[in-house]
């Protein structure tokens, strides 16, 4: 295939970009994540989470492919059930608007605790992470914990 038909990589979006779902459970994304799904070529997406804490925005295929996966989870049957049951049972897909926002389902903004409230959206392997106040300060607070003894030791492994 020619270089020239091939449809360029789709970059994702690098920093931690504040949101806020409104009243209504939409979320308007960033303009870095609309031109994103836009480069994708997907509008729709899976919205769920998979461990209660973080919410997870997928493009439609790449929620298929995790889907197929845990419906065919192999020796890990009953895990890969649960995980695909409970990302269901909370989750749900969308369409983005032509305002670029996106309707959170109702289960999940409740699980969550999000409507109406600030969260902060990072890109992660191919999805979107939504993040409540709570779990973005905890991850800060992490973060930051010791923070020259990490910088030294991925300096050693050669970090720039």
């Amino acid at each position: 295939m020619d270089d020239a038909v091939r449809p360029a990589k789709v970059e994702p979006p690098l920093n931690i970009y504040p949101g806020r779902v409104d009243e209504k459970g939409r979320l308007k994304l960033p303009v870095d994540f609309q031109q994103f799904l836009n480069g994708l070529g997907e509008t729709r997406v899976f919205i769920t989470t998979l461990d209660g804490r973080i919410g997870r925005i997928y493009p439609i295929s790449l929620w298929r492919e995790n889907e197929a996966m845990l419906r065919e989870p192999g020796e890990d049957a009953e895990a890969g059930d649960d995980l695909w049951f409970f990302a269901s049972a909370l989750g749900g897909d969308a369409e983005l608007d032509g305002q670029g926002r996106l309707l959170l389902p109702a289960a999940l903004r409740q699980h969550l605790g999000v409507e109406n409230q600030p969260v902060y959206l990072h890109s992660y392997r191919g999805h979107i992470r939504l993040y409540t106040q709570a779990v973005y300060d905890e991850k800060m607070g992490r973060a930051t914990a010791a923070l020259p003894d990490k910088l030294r030791a991925f300096e050693k492994k050669g970090l720039r």
